[in-house]
C-alpha cells in the first residue's frame, strides 16, 4: 500500500462499486461483544497502570479468527466494522478510568455513599456520543484531504492486518493463546493466591530506597507495546523518586521528629511506601501536570490550522448525499440534531449535574479538543495523545468559572469533574474514530456504516463502564494498592487544589520543576513523569517486556527496517501481549465479582517471593517465545 499516493489518485482495496457485507448482524454482535471485553479490560488495566492499550488490531485480529476461521466467510469490511465497534469500547474506557473514579472517592469521604450508576451511565452516554458525532464533519478534511500527509499509525497499522487477512488464523492463535495464559496466571496469583502478586525488598545500608515489582501479565505485555525507551522513561522517573527523593526525605526525617504536610506525623514513623503516598505521588502529579499542559501548548500551531481547516470545510458544504459509497458520511442533519439533543439532555437531566453553564463549557471545549484530538492522533498516534492535558486545563478553566460564579463547595467540584470526565471521554472517542475511519478509508469501507458503528460500540461500553466502575469500587476501592487509579486521583487533585487550596503546593512545584528540566534535557516529560508518580512496583515489570521488545527492534535496526521475519515476530508478540493484557484484565473484573459476593478461592499455600519470581520467569519466557523465538 502507498502511503505517499495523492488523494485524487487514491484507490481503496475494495473499490467503491463492490458491494461486500459489512454492517451486518453478526459483526455488530462480535463489535459489541469485544467493545464490552476490551472495555473492561481496559478499565482494569487503565486503573492499575494509569495508562490503555489500543483495541483496534487485537479486535480485527479475533474477528478475523471467528469470521474466517470458524465461520468459512470472507469479507474484510465485516473484519473492519467488528474493529471498528469493539475498539469504541476501549477508548470510552479510558476516557471514563481517567477520571470518573475521583467521584467514588469523594462520596466516600463525604458520606455519600457510592454515585448513582445512572449518571455514571449518562455521563459515559453523553462523552461517547458526542465524541463521535463532533468527528464526522472533520472525516472529509482530515482523512480524505490529509491522505499522505497525515499518516494515522494505528489506522494504517489495522488497515495492513486487515489486508493479510490470509494470515488470521496464526495471529488470532497468539492474540487468543496470550489472553488464556495471561487469564490463568492472573487467577493462580490473585485468585489461588498461590504467591504474591507483588514482590518488593530494601536496599542494605540505603536508608528509605526500595525496589519491588508487580510480577503480572498485563504490565509485561503493556512493556512489550510500548517497547524500550517509554519503558526505560518510566523507570527512570521510578528511579528518581524511589531512589532519589524517598531516601533524602527518609534521611531529613530521621534528624528529629519532623512533621511535613500532608502527613501529620513525623517522618520518621513512615516507612517507603508512606513517602510515597504523602509527598513522592504529590511531585509526580506536578510534573504530568505541566507534561500534559506543555504538550497541549506544543500543539498550539497544530491546532489553530486544524480549526481554519475545519471552517473551511464547514463552508464548502460537507454532506451525506454522497454518490459514491466510499464517500458517504453520516447526514449532516443527525449529527446536528443528534449534538443539540445530548446538550440539552446534559443541561436539563438531574443525572448529568453541570447545569447550563457546564453543558455549553462541554459544547465549546468538546467540539475544540475532538478537532484537536482527531489531528493529533493523525501525526503521532493515540498513545502521544495528550487527553490528560486536554482534560486538566479544561477542569483549571471550569473550576475557575464555576467557583468565580459561586458554584464550588461539594457540588461545585462534583460538576467540574463532570464536565472533564465527559471532555475527556469525547478526546478520547474523536480519536479512536478518526483512527478507524483511516482503516475504512483504506480499506474500502463506507463511511456512514463506520460512524454508526462507533456509536453502537460507544453505547454498548457506556451501558457496561458503570457496571465495571462499581464493581471494581466495591472489591478493592479506587485509591487502593491493586487499583491506584493514577490519572483520576491526578484530576481530583487539581480540582480540589483549585475549589479549596489545599494542596501541598510546594510538592507540586517542585514536580513542575522536574518536568522543567527534563523538557529542556529534550526528553519526553510525561512518561518519565508518570513513572515518578506511580509506584517503582509497575515500571519494573514493564521494564522486562520493554527489554524482549528492545531486542527485536535492535534486530530491525541492522536489517535496515525491512526484515519481514523480525517484523512478524513483533507483530505475533505484540497481539500474544494483547492477549495476556485482555485475559488479566478479564480475571481482574471476574475476581472483583467474586470479592464483592464473598466467594473465596484462596489456597491455604504460599510460595512466597522465589515462588513468584519463577512464575514471572516462565511468564517471560511465554513472551519470548511467540516473539524472539517465534519461527519465520
Amino acid at each position: 500500500m502507498n502511503k505517499t499516493v495523492n488523494k485524487q489518485d487514491f484507490k481503496p482495496f475494495i473499490s467503491a462499486d463492490k458491494i461486500l457485507p459489512e454492517f451486518t448482524g453478526m459483526s455488530i454482535f462480535l463489535g459489541i461483544l469485544l467493545a464490552v471485553v476490551f472495555g473492561a479490560a481496559n478499565a482494569y488495566l487503565g486503573l492499575k497502570v494509569g495508562m490503555t492499550i489500543s483495541a483496534s488490531i487485537p479486535a480485527a485480529v479475533i474477528s478475523m479468527g471467528l469470521i474466517r476461521g470458524i465461520l468459512k466467510k470472507e469479507s474484510i469490511l465485516e473484519n473492519n466494522m467488528v474493529q471498528t465497534i469493539g475498539s469504541a469500547g476501549e477508548s470510552l474506557a479510558a476516557g471514563a478510568i481517567f477520571t470518573l473514579p475521583a467521584l467514588y472517592i469523594w462520596t466516600e469521604e463525604w458520606n455519600m455513599g457510592a454515585p448513582n450508576l445512572l449518571t455514571i451511565t449518562a455521563i459515559a452516554l453523553c462523552g461517547g456520543i458526542l465524541g463521535v458525532l463532533f468527528m464526522v464533519p472533520l472525516r472529509k478534511a482530515l482523512i480524505v484531504n490529509e491522505h499522505g500527509v497525515l499518516p494515522y499509525p494505528e489506522g494504517t497499522a489495522c488497515a495492513e492486518v486487515l489486508l493479510a487477512g490470509e494470515e488470521g488464523g496464526e495471529k488470532a492463535k497468539a492474540c487468543f493463546t496470550g489472553l488464556g495464559i495471561g487469564a490463568l496466571y492472573k487467577f493462580i496469583a490473585d485468585g489461588l493466591k498461590l504467591f504474591p502478586s507483588e514482590i518488593e525488598t530494601s536496599i542494605p545500608g540505603y536508608k528509605g530506597a526500595a525496589i519491588g515489582g508487580d510480577v503480572l501479565p498485563a504490565l509485561l505485555g503493556v512493556g512489550f507495546i510500548i517497547g524500550p525507551r517509554i519503558s526505560a522513561y518510566m523507570l527512570a522517573g521510578a528511579v528518581l523518586g524511589w531512589f532519589g527523593f524517598i531516601p533524602l526525605i527518609a534521611n531529613i526525617g530521621s534528624m528529629g521528629d519532623v512533621i511535613m504536610y500532608p502527613a501529620s506525623i513525623p517522618i520518621n514513623q513512615l516507612g517507603h511506601g508512606d513517602i510515597w503516598n504523602y509527598y513522592i505521588r504529590y511531585i509526580g502529579a506536578g510534573a504530568v501536570a505541566f507534561g500534559g499542559i506543555f504538550s497541549l501548548i506544543k500543539s498550539l500551531p497544530l491546532i489553530v490550522q486544524t480549526f481554519k481547516d475545519a471552517i473551511k470545510d464547514y463552508s464548502s458544504g460537507v454532506g451525506g448525499n454522497k454518490s459514491v459509497r466510499t464517500d458517504r458520511d453520516m447526514s449532516m442533519k443527525i449529527v446536528l440534531i443528534g449534538s443539540l439533543a445530548v446538550i440539552l439532555a446534559m443541561m436539563m437531566l438531574p443525572a448529568i449535574p453541570v447545569g447550563f453553564g457546564g453543558a455549553l463549557l462541554i459544547a465549546i471545549f468538546g467540539f475544540f479538543f475532538a478537532t484537536v484530538s482527531s489531528r493529533i492522533v493523525g501525526l503521532v498516534g493515540s498513545s502521544s495523545n495528550p487527553v490528560s492535558g486536554m482534560t486538566i486545563a479544561t477542569l483549571i478553566i471550569t473550576a475557575i468559572i464555576f467557583k468565580a460564579t459561586g458554584n464550588d463547595g461539594h457540588a461545585g467540584m462534583i460538576g467540574t469533574l463532570t464536565v472533564g470526565a465527559i471532555i475527556c471521554i469525547i478526546a478520547a472517542m474523536a480519536g479512536d474514530t478518526s483512527q478507524d475511519l483511516k482503516t475504512g478509508f483504506l480499506v474500502g469501507a463506507t463511511p456512514f456504516r463506520q460512524q454508526y458503528g462507533e456509536l453502537i460500540g460507544a453505547v454498548a461500553s457506556a451501558l457496561a463502564i458503570g457496571l465495571v466502575l462499581t464493581l471494581l469500587n466495591k472489591a478493592w476501592g479506587f485509591g487502593s494498592n491493586e487499583l491506584p487509579a493514577p490519572q483520576a486521583t491526578l484530576m481530583r487533585l487539581v480540582i480540589e487544589g483549585v475549589m479549596g487550596g489545599n494542596l501541598p503546593w510546594a510538592l507540586v512545584f517542585t514536580g513542575i520543576g522536574i518536568g522543567v528540566t527534563i523538557e529542556l534535557l529534550g526528553l519526553p516529560v510525561l512518561p518519565i513523569a508518570i513513572g515518578l508518580y506511580l509506584p517503582i512496583h509497575l515500571s519494573t515489570p514493564i521494564m522486562v517486556g520493554g527489554v524482549i521488545r528492545g531486542i527485536l527492534d535492535k534486530k530491525l535496526e541492522k536489517n535496515d527496517e525491512e526484515d519481514k521475519g523480525v517484523k512478524a515476530k513483533i507483530d505475533s508478540g505484540i497481539l500474544y501481549a494483547s492477549g495476556l493484557i485482555a485475559g488479566e484484565g478479564l480475571v481482574g473484573i471476574l475476581l472483583a465479582i467474586f470479592a464483592v459476593a464473598g466467594l473465596k478461592v484462596a489456597l491455604n499455600v504460599n510460595l512466597g517471593q522465589i515462588g513468584a519470581l519463577v512464575f514471572f520467569a516462565l511468564l517471560t519466557l511465554s513472551l519470548v517465545k511467540f516473539s524472539v523465538l517465534k519461527k519465520d
